[in-house]
């Protein structure tokens, strides 16, 4: 016993000492303060980078119902083969290629896709083909084609056959069985001896697919425990010209008749220029939805508010935007879309959704009306959107935009504009570099707690080119740490900033166009980057009240390159506190739970790199991950060492 209590002494006199020769003395008052928003942390979704086609869209053949402007861009032809529109299977989607009989026996007539940068195939999975085919002619009886899937090498995998009898539409399928794992494989369809026949909306779907969505990419996302899911962007929103704005009424009913557009980014970028970037829709305002319930995520779809996108035309221009008086039948597209979210299955657009397979409502609670404008233009379309909505749907939150800019003239008259008009939340964004953010936690402190709460709807730490890139660096240490350092500056405001999507969310590694990006991805694989390493952490470790951290009675935010915050979990009755170290030296910290007798055990989560620049790649995906250990405090103080560089989140 005398031993014993010998050596307890030592131990607590050691723990003493090192409280004595902390760095920092940090207090967390453990009476819950203000709610920490379930939405607080989330993803935005743009199809940029082929985020949808190509990306989370599983659909495999590119311009699959030959309604390109190039009407066989994507498909390389051999033989007979030529593009009609003549009583078609699809009203909107009219065109279709007709395979006839090449003419000497000793040549063949067919198609080939290569998809998006190859076709990636996987071994022993099995593929899903569908197709709609007729008999060519009135008279005909029967026509057969050969479907292959094809390897690097040009050699066959594996192949089936069709065979048709009728010379009215119908679908036909087949399942194909990849016996082997290929890069960049393509689709091949021969014309067998026989009639002619045409045939339209190739489609090939890989069997695991979600609702017709990548299953590795749907679990990327779920394993983000997102609170809230903006889609469907972005500027694609607003269309380089209204034409081809996004309209969410072309998204939904059959997939085969959903009308091509044109995508905002296919030539943005010269430097990485794709012409062939367009948008099928088959991935729309439905299966987003379906996506926000299938990840736990509340659903903020973003129409457009008449202005085509500020950007790419100038505010004079009246063939640019919509006249104000002319905006009802924008007015009613967000109407509509009300209605089909959470309508009942009597209603017009309710009764859709039940048909589509979901008759019980999404439980919208909020919709964002437009993207990023500014000016005056934007305010006065606005208002008229406001004034209808808070009429018939008054509980439906509106999200306003503050415009493109972090700061200055048209922010600031941005936001005096949405408090005139009284929105729900203000969308602000921000891609800035890491330094930006460092110095930027403390950003939310003084805002007005009596206006519009804040939505961050866009923002990343943007590292400054390197060498001859001709753009931002890709997702590194630097930017996922200054990231997590200025979250802590979102989580301490939780009151004034009610949701948070880092963006954008997508990007293939052989068809990027914009980065950093949170989730990388070619045709087989994906790699979670650091910085989804750090909003997985936040989003699992969100608590639900914040708790009042501070260092000399202020908050911590930066003073010796350390942040901090803390919240409570009503759930778990349990403490969260995320430090994030940004400087070169290791911290040691001492924190004190006032009015709390013990913490006990609990958990430390760090993610660390010695290395700014260094990232995950699909090659290796774990080279920044986040490590896990038991930790347990002495009485209601945690003496805490930080490491250099890096994000430590305690929980107990």
């Amino acid at each position: 016993m005398k031993t014993k209590k010998i050596l307890t002494t030592l131990l607590l006199t050691a723990l003493a000492a090192v409280g004595v020769n902390a760095q920092h003395q940090f207090t967390i008052n453990t009476k819950p303060g203000p709610m920490i928003q379930p939405t607080m942390y989330g993803i935005f979704f743009e199809d940029i980078n082929f985020g949808a086609d190509g990306g989370l869209y599983a659909e495999m053949v590119e311009n699959r119902s030959f309604e390109f402007p190039d009407r066989l861009m994507g498909w390389n032809t051999f033989g007979d083969v030529t593009v009609s529109d003549l009583k078609p299977a699809f009203d909107r989607n009219p065109h279709y290629v007709t395979l006839a009989p090449s003419g000497h026996r000793e040549k063949q007539t067919g198609l080939e896709n290569r998809g998006f940068f190859g076709m990636g195939l996987k071994k022993d999975m099995c593929y899903d083909f569908t197709v709609y085919a007729r008999l060519h002619t009135l008279q005909g009886k029967e026509a057969k084609f050969r479907i292959e899937l094809v390897d690097e090498g040009n050699q066959p995998i594996c192949r089936d056959t069709i065979t048709v009898t009728n010379n009215k539409w119908q679908k036909h399928t087949a399942t194909l069985i990849s016996k082997k794992t290929v890069e960049k494989g393509l689709l091949r369809i021969f014309l067998m001896p026989g009639e002619s026949v045409d045939i339209d909306h190739v489609s090939l779907i890989p069997e695991d697919n979600w609702h017709g969505m990548r299953a590795d990419l749907v679990k990327d996302l779920a394993d983000l425990h997102p609170g809230i899911f903006r889609f469907p962007g972005g500027c694609i929103v607003e269309g380089t010209d209204l034409a081809t704005r996004y309209q969410w009424k072309n998204t939904v009913g059959p997939a085969e008749n959903r009308p091509l557009n044109e995508n905002r980014w296919n030539y943005t970028f010269p430097h990485r220029l794709f012409p062939n970037y367009y948008q099928t829709l088959g991935l729309g305002f439905y299966e987003f939805f379906l996506l926000a319930e299938r990840i736990g995520a509340e659903p903020l779809p973003v129409l457009s508010c008449g202005l085509a996108c500020q950007f790419q035309n100038a505010d004079n221009d009246k063939n640019a935007h919509v006249a104000v008086d002319d905006l009802q039948p924008y007015i009613d597209d967000a109407l509509d879309l009300i209605d089909f979210a959470n309508g009942p299955v009597t209603s017009k657009w309710g009764s859709l959704r039940a048909e589509m397979g979901h008759p019980a409502p999404f439980n919208l609670k909020q919709i964002g009306i437009g993207n990023e404008q500014w000016g005056p233009l934007y305010p006065e379309r606005l208002e008229r959107f406001v004034k209808q909505l808070r009429a018939k749907y008054p509980d439906i939150k509106i999200c306003g935009s503050s415009g493109p800019s972090a700061s200055g003239k048209d922010f600031d008259y941005g936001w005096e504009q949405m408090r005139r008009l009284n929105v729900d939340l203000v969308d602000e964004h921000y891609y800035m570099p890491p330094e930006w953010f460092l110095n930027n936690a403390s950003r939310y402190d003084a805002y007005d707690r009596k206006g519009p709460k804040v939505f961050a709807g866009e923002y990343a730490a943007h590292v400054p080119r390197l060498g001859k890139q001709p753009t931002v660096a890709m997702n590194n240490f630097e930017a996922a740490l200054a990231e997590a350092a200025f979250m802590t500056g979102l989580e301490r405001n939780a009151d004034i900033v009610h949701q948070a999507t880092y963006a954008p969310l997508f990007a293939h590694v052989d068809g990027w166009q914009w980065r950093p990006d949170l989730i990388w991805f070619n045709n087989l694989e994906s790699v979670r980057t650091v910085n989804w390493y750090v909003q997985m952490l936040y989003a699992t470790n969100r608590g639900t009240h914040i708790l009042n951290l501070t260092e000399g009675g202020k908050p911590v935010e930066g003073h010796e390159k350390l942040y901090a915050s803390a919240a409570y979990d009503k759930t778990t009755k349990g403490y969260i506190v995320k430090i994030v170290n940004a400087g070169d030296k290791e911290q040691r910290v001492d924190i004190t739970f006032t009015n709390l007798k013990r913490l006990g055990k609990g958990r430390l989560t760090t993610l660390h790199s010695s290395d700014p620049r260094a990232t995950n790649t699909l090659d290796n995906k774990t080279r920044i991950v986040p490590q896990t250990t038991d930790i347990e405090a002495s009485g209601n103080v945690l003496h805490a060492t930080i490491p250099a560089k890096t994000f430590a989140v305690y929980r107990f």
